[in-house]
């Protein structure tokens, strides 16, 4: 077991994935230290009202992030990804590489990076995906203890606007009859915990991590039932996909299988055995985002960071 009387350093805390890692580590019992942009900032300060020790500073600031990884026990490290519009693949992977240099310098115990479900031996063909790749192979060149997970597409995808649920339908990836995972924001929080609570089982891994795997036809029947009304469900449409390269790309990606997700669920389920179910995630956290979908139109957006 690892030595929880330390802190982890967490990117990204006031965003999806370090959020959810936070909160989790927080809860867990560990002292979480983070990087932030604007330490006034109303989602830093509810931060520090939660016991979070902020350190202001940016991907580019090395030295900053240098001092704040002394004595600390871990390192969690994610990037926003290109689609978000706030960094180039170019960027994500020398700030990347760059953190985990740091970490491997400073003498930090365990690394965990944050890296996509999509990525594989072989490149995507895709920056959002292929940048993650090189920087898990750097960290692969490094003696640092560290793991590499995968998530898979977030549940919380699917609420976004522009996927036609104001309209009583919903637009996706996935043919009505075809499989992909889905992963549950709230998820990788208490996958990264169990993984920092005992570095000797996972250093060294790397691994997808999902919360449960659904069809088009799951989702409509998941999202009728939620709504209380029909919800139709089909894929994305030629005419969208033509207009839309990002998205006309994701879906060749779950066609040709690195994007449908092949996390082994019932080993991650030993690790986070309060695992969420797509069923489970709609009716609890991720209720009231769905209801605000069903009555916000607007365009699609995503950042998977």
């Amino acid at each position: 077991m690892s030595d929880i009387k330390k802190p982890i350093l967490v990117f990204g805390a006031t965003g999806q994935q370090g959020g959810s890692v936070t909160t989790a580590l927080l809860k867990t019992g560990w002292s979480v230290r983070a990087i932030v942009r604007d330490t006034g900032s109303a989602k830093s300060v509810a931060l520090r009202d939660a016991g979070v020790e902020l350190v202001q500073g940016t991907l580019a600031d090395t030295t900053t992030i240098q001092r704040a990884m002394e004595s600390t026990h871990g390192v969690f490290s994610v990037q926003p990804s290109s689609p978000g519009g706030e960094l180039s693949d170019e960027d994500e992977v020398r700030y990347g590489i760059s953190i985990a240099d740091l970490a491997n310098d400073t003498g930090v115990e365990h690394l965990i990076y944050s890296s996509g479900g999509a990525v594989g031996d072989k490149p995507t063909g895709m920056g959002h995906f292929d940048s993650k790749a090189q920087i898990e192979a750097h960290i692969r060149t490094l003696p640092i203890a560290s793991t590499i997970v995968r998530p898979a597409t977030f549940m919380e995808m699917l609420v976004l606007p522009g996927f036609g649920l104001e309209e009583g339908r919903l637009n996706f990836f996935a043919k009505p009859d075809q499989s992909m995972q889905l992963l549950a924001v709230e998820d990788i929080g208490k996958f990264v915990a169990a993984i920092f609570a005992d570095r000797a089982r996972f250093a060294g891994k790397t691994f997808e991590i999902a919360s449960d795997t659904v069809t088009g036809r799951d989702m409509e029947t998941l999202f009728t039932k939620a709504a209380g009304r029909p919800i139709t469900y089909s894929r994305f449409s030629d005419a969208v996909l033509a207009a839309n390269p990002f998205l006309d790309r994701l879906t060749a990606l779950l066609d040709q299988g690195p994007l449908a997700g092949h996390a082994d669920l019932n080993a991650l389920r030993k690790i986070n055995p309060e695992m969420q179910s797509f069923a489970t995630w709609l009716a609890g956290s991720g209720r009231t985002s769905f209801e605000q979908a069903l009555g916000t139109g607007g365009a699609w957006q995503y950042n998977n960071a």
